[in-house]
Formats: structure tokens, C-alpha cells, sequence
């Protein structure tokens, strides 16, 4: 999955008479493009950005959000002002979803009540299958040593499995609770803070103690916890086992939990499969759950409940989760107002029936038609590349090329919208329509876990500013969110929009081909379909890049985790040069016009610059180069266009010496 930001969207067909161009005051021209290409492009800009008080990041992609939010907020509105005669019953429950969760006096006024039931509920507990069942609990979402969820099994990926993982960590990652850094530290002080916090105004005993006990618990899921990095591998994290292989291997009270959840041990054809990922770690994380006693469980459980449901209890709740969540782990001074925060509530409660009035007003057919022509000429690219890869074999060839043709398209929306009709939203309880929405998401799958793969499922919302590959259903996702002004314009450059959106769809589309997703066939399931050379070659490419990326600091003493982010840098390489092959095809022979003194090739690559001009909070990137696997944006570009041979071509002044110039032999090539 990549989180992308466009400055147009491209129109291979686009005629216009003075094309939009790439942004020339965003550019700084005084530096050379070989020493920093992200500040060559977008350096002028960077001058003069700020980052709202609000937000952790600016940049092309806050734009375009800033923009959808305000479309999502006239949407609910609008039905706010819509007698409930006019309403139909998902405009309805939009409606009060929003207003419950807006009337901050009411919620005030109501304190801990709404909560209280659900606090006795975990001070009640008294054995570890006590806690077990309010982990499985679905309206509670609480969180524990292991999570789950359902999902297509990656080795029958027409069936669904339940697939177990580690869990159980209230920072980010393990290596905010294990690794000597000022910064960490600091964030392990003022979470502990909050664990503090969070049990004082809950009412819990000796909550500085019980804080202290708390962290303890989550030190030792955190020793026991895989990296992150490790995490990646399919192959490793494919591990069916069931429930009695697991009560043996890391004994949990697993039927207590289960049995909350409505999940049997027994599935349709006998003892159910559960896929578990860091099995090596499940020992380790039972035996942290069973010498940690339960009364400092009931503890852990009451910081997960007030975290879940913060922004529907009273302020002085609201104020000390975003001091530790929003302050410290992404460096925002101030919450974002009440009403943005309403609208992120509606997109993960009832985000179809949102999306199905977006589209309506914001996607008409016509931009889904281009849309899905532009995808189909960056397949034609990729093909012809794959047809002429010199570093693979007819064998391994065949088959890419298979896979690569069954690639499904998903555009815009869903064909079908989502049922919400039995989801029950009550007018004046936010936090039980909260939980009534967790309920219902929770059992829509699992009604689902015996039956085949609904292969029509979308994981976004179409008002998301995102897109995805997803391996098991070898299918790639643009929502509608993503496709709009300033970066869907008919009038821009076929160099610009390539440079861009291209390079975002063939990034997409190359998620199947990168170190991870390259593991699985065109149907989905997880096999080899590699000869043992090509495969071998292809990783000594792909280890090499990772050791690229091991380098760079994006902050002092911070290095980017090569391996962790090895298969977005991947998709960012393969993405590029496979847009940059679509955009000579597309010229058709003809030489590409020359626009305020930039050739085509130029624009191509700025324009790729552009599309990743952002500027990040230090928390926000300590965050992402610790536990997640995209690389901060500055490396997209400077990481990415290095080893690129059109890039040199495109700027002849690159030369030995500049920062990020490297000798051919050592430039990685891969799709």
C-alpha cells in the first residue's frame, strides 16, 4: 500500500494548447540536481511552508485532504439540515452518528456515565479468562498480546482464515519501549504520564503504581515482540495452526477469547486453521500474559478503553490522550477542530454510505473512464518492459506475464455499496454508537469466515486520498478520494502527469512484482512460481537497494530501515521507470515539446519531485522510520531517481561527486 500526492492526473490523450507545466516557483533552481533533487524540485517552496498547528505534516497531500474534508463536511451538513422525511436510513444514521459526536456539552454533561458500565465490566475481572473475554469483546476493540482478524488465507485465497499477530503495544513500536535514543526516552516518560492519567481519571487505586505496572507488561510484549522489519516476510509469517496447537505452543486462555468473539475452534471441514505471523514470538507473549497478574491487566484494559473511545468522553480525557497520541508521537501542538475529527469518525463507521455521496458529486463516469485508460496503458508499459527484463528467464517471464494480465482494477468505488441497515445508531450516546459501529464492522466478517472470498471488497473508502496493491486478490485500488483537483487535470502536461500519477500507478502495479508480493502467483496464492536463478538474482538486486536505503538519515543518528522498507522502495524504483517507458510510448514517435526551457524528460523527473513535496514534524518521521515501511518523502525522490539512467540522461549536469550520483554498475535495475 502506498500513501501517494499528485499534482494532476494524467490524460495520455491530452491535447490542450498551453499545457499545465511543473511548478516553477515551488523549484529551487540554485541547487544542483545532483546534490539534492527533492530541494532542486520543490526547494522554493519548502522556503516559505509551515506546518498548521494541527497537523504533522504540509504539503501536496494536506492539500488535497484539506480539500475532501471540506467536501465530506458539506455532505454532512447538508443532511443535518434535511428533514428525515428526505432521509433515507444510511442518511439518517450519518446524521446522528455526526451530531452525537459533535454536542461536546452533552458528552461533557454525561462524564464517565455512558463508560461506567464497561468499567465495572473490567474491574469485574478476576482470572486471565476474565480478561481474555474483554479482549475478544468486538463492541470494545480492546487490544491484548495477540490480535486477529479475518481475512483471505494467503495459500487458499478464496477462502477466509482468521490470522493471529502480535499485539498488545500502546507506543508505536518495539523499539520505542527497547531502544537507547534521547528522543524515545523522552516518549516512554510521557507515556507513562498518560498510563497515569488514564487511571487516575477512570478512578483506579493507586494508579501511579498500577501506571508503572502497566508499562512494565508492555516491556515484556515489547522484548518478546518481533521487529518490525522481520515482520514482512510472507513466508515466514504463514503459519497455520489450530486451536490446540496453540493452547500447546503458547498456552492463553485462546477458547475464552475466541468464544467472545463469536470465532469457533471448529471450522466447516474440522479443527479450524488459525494463520498465525510471529510464531516465534507467541511463546514469549503468553508467557509475558501469564506472570503479569491480572488485577494489572484490569489495569492495561481501562488505558486501551479510554484511548479507544477518547473522543467521546468528557475533555479532560480527550485532552490528556492527544497529549500523549497527538503531541508527542507526531509533534501537533493543537487538535484538529471538532468537525474534521467527526468526519475521520464517519469514514471508519460508515464510510460506503459517506463515499456513496461523494462519488455522486465528485467522480462523475467520464473520470473513471480516463482513469481506467491511463491504468491500462501503464499495464501495456509494464509488459513490454517485463518482454525485455535481460536479467530474466523465458520461464520466470511466462508466468510474470500471466500474473501481470490478471491484474484486477478497482476504480473509484465499489460496484456494491455496503449494508448498514443493521447497524443501530443511538441519537444521544455517542460512545455506544461508537461501539455499535465496532460491533457491526466486527460481525460483517465474521459472518463471512466460512464462506468464499468476496472478491468485490474494497479496504478503502472511496473518499480516501490512497491507493493499494493487495497480493491475495492480485488486484490494485484507486479510490476516488485520490483522483481529484489539484491533481486530476485534464489540462496538465502528458510529462507531468506521467511523471506523477503514472509513476503512482506503475508503483501500485509493481507491489506485485516487489520482494514480498512477487511471492505470490497470478491467483493470489502464495507459491513460488520463480526459477531458482531468477529468484536468487532478483534478491542480490533487491538486497543491494536495501542497502541504499540503510544510509540515509532522515534525521541525525536516524537511519531508514533498508529492510523494512525494501518493498515500498521497490515499488517507488519499479513505478518510476516503468512511467517513464509509458510516457515515450505515449508520445507515439513524436519528440516531446520543450515548456519553459525544460525538456520532456525533465519534466518527467520534476514532476515526480513535485508530487512528493512535503515537510514533516521530526515526531512524524521518527514514527515512520521506526515502524513503517514507506521511506519519508525526501527519500522517495533522492533515493528513487539515482538509479534511474534517464535521470542522468534528463540532467547531463549530474556528475561524479554529487551527492546522489552513482556509477552505472552500481545502479539497481529491477522492473
Amino acid at each position: 500500500m502506498r500513501r501517494f500526492f499528485l499534482a494532476s492526473l494524467l490524460l495520455a490523450t491530452a491535447a490542450a494548447a498551453a499545457p499545465v507545466n511543473v511548478s516553477l516557483t515551488a523549484m529551487d533552481k540554485t541547487v544542483p540536481p545532483g546534490r539534492d533533487f527533492f530541494n532542486y524540485a520543490n526547494g522554493g517552496w519548502l522556503k516559505g511552508a509551515s506546518i498548521p498547528a494541527d497537523r504533522s505534516y504540509a504539503g501536496v497531500n494536506l492539500e488535497l485532504d484539506l480539500q475532501n474534508e471540506d467536501r465530506l463536511k458539506a455532505i454532512v451538513t447538508g443532511l443535518a439540515k434535511t428533514p428525515d422525511a428526505r432521509l433515507d436510513a444510511d442518511g439518517r444514521k450519518l446524521r446522528d452518528l455526526y451530531n452525537g459526536f459533535m454536542d461536546t456539552k452533552a458528552i461533557e454533561a454525561a462524564g464517565l456515565k455512558p463508560a461506567a458500565a464497561d468499567l465495572a465490566r473490567i474491574a469485574a475481572a478476576r482470572t486471565p479468562e476474565d480478561i481474555a473475554r474483554l479482549m475478544g469483546d468486538p463492541a470494545l476493540g480492546l487490544d491484548g498480546p495477540f490480535g486477529f482478524y479475518i481475512y483471505a488465507d494467503q495459500k487458499h485465497p478464496k477462502e477466509y482464515s482468521v490470522h493471529l499477530g502480535q499485539s498488545g503495544l500502546g507506543m508505536p513500536d518495539r523499539d520505542y519501549y527497547l531502544k537507547d535514543d534521547k528522543a524515545l526516552a523522552a516518549a516512554r516518560a510521557a507515556y507513562k504520564v498518560w498510563l497515569a492519567k488514564a487511571l487516575t481519571l477512570a478512578g483506579v487505586a493507586d494508579a501511579q503504581k498500577m501506571a508503572a505496572a502497566v508499562y512494565d507488561a508492555e516491556v515484556k510484549l515489547a522484548q518478546g515482540s518481533w521487529p518490525a522489519a522481520d515482520r514482512r516476510d510472507e513466508d515466514k509469517t504463514y503459519n497455520p495452526e489450530t486451536l490446540a496447537d496453540l493452547q500447546r505452543t503458547a498456552p492463553f486462555p485462546w477458547a475464552a477469547m475466541f468464544t467472545a468473539s463469536g470465532i469457533s475452534g471448529m471450522g466447516p471441514h474440522g479443527a479450524r486453521k488459525f494463520v498465525v505471523s510471529e510464531n516465534t514470538a507467541f511463546p514469549k507473549l503468553a508467557k509475558a500474559f501469564a506472570t503479569t497478574p491480572v488485577a494489572v491487566w484490569r489495569a492495561y484494559l481501562v488505558t486501551r478503553y479510554l484511548h479507544n473511545f477518547a473522543d467521546v468522553l468528557p475533555k479532560a480525557v480527550d485532552d490528556a490522550n492527544f497529549a500523549f497520541f497527538g503531541v508527542v508521537l507526531s509533534g501537533t501542538s493543537q487538535q484538529q477542530p471538532r468537525d474534521k475529527r467527526a468526519l475521520k469518525m464517519l469514514d471508519g463507521a460508515m464510510g460506503e454510505a459517506l463515499g456513496r455521496v461523494y462519488v455522486q458529486r465528485h467522480f462523475p463516469p467520464e473520470a473513471k473512464r480516463k482513469i481506467d485508460l491511463l491504468v491500462a496503458n501503464l499495464l501495456k508499459a509494464y509488459a513490454e518492459d517485463i518482454k525485455t527484463l535481460s536479467w530474466m528467464t523465458p520461464a520466470t517471464r511466462a508466468k510474470a506475464l500471466i500474473k501481470l494480465n490478471h491484474i484486477t482494477r478497482k476504480i473509484g468505488y465499489p460496484d456494491k455499496w455496503r449494508d448498514y441497515s443493521a447497524l443501530q445508531i443511538p441519537k444521544s450516546n455517542p460512545l455506544q454508537a461508537q461501539k455499535n459501529a465496532t460491533a457491526f464492522e466486527a460481525h460483517r466478517q465474521l459472518v463471512r469466515l466460512d464462506l468464499p472470498v468476496d472478491r468485490g471488497e474494497w479496504l478503502m473508502t472511496p473518499q480516501t486520498n490512497n491507493a493499494y496493491y493487495e497480493p491475495t486478490q492480485n488486484e490494485i485500488v484507486f479510490p476516488a478520494g485520490i483522483l481529484q483537483p489539484p491533481y486530476f487535470d485534464p489540462k496538465a502536461d502528458d510529462a507531468v502527469n506521467y511523471g506523477e500519477i503514472g509513476a503512482t500507478i506503475g508503483h501500485e502495479i509493481s507491489h506485485g512484482f516487489d520482494d514480498q508480493g512477487s511471492k505470490y502467483d497470478a491467483d493470489g496464492t502464495l507459491r513460488n512460481w520463480w526459477t531458482g536463478t531468477d529468484r536468487k538474482n532478483f534478491d542480490k538486486r533487491t538486497a543491494a537497494l536495501a542497502k541504499q536505503y540503510d544510509a540515509y538519515q532522515p534525521l541525525p543518528g536516524l537511519h531508514i530501515n533498508g529492510k523494512l522498507t525494501l518493498g515500498e522502495n521497490i515499488g517507488d524504483l519499479s513505478g518510476l521507470e516503468i512511467a517513464l517507458k509509458a510516457y515515450h510510448l505515449a508520445l507515439g514517435g513524436k519528440p516531446a515539446p520543450v515548456l519553459d526551457g525544460m525538456t520532456g524528460d525533465q519534466r518527467f523527473y520534476i514532476a515526480y519531485g513535485q508530487s512528493w513535496r512535503e515537510l514533516w514534524r521530526d515526531a512524524r518521521t521518527r514514527k515512520a522510520v521506526l515502524s513503517n515501511p514507506h521511506s519519508p518523502s525526501k527519500f522517495r525522490v533522492n533515493g528513487v531517481v539515482r538509479n534511474s539512467d534517464g535521470w542522468y540522461a534528463a540532467f547531463p549536469a549530474i556528475k561524479s561527486g554529487d551527492t546522489y550520483w552513482l556509477a552505472p554498475e552500481q545502479r539497481i535495475r529491477l522492473w
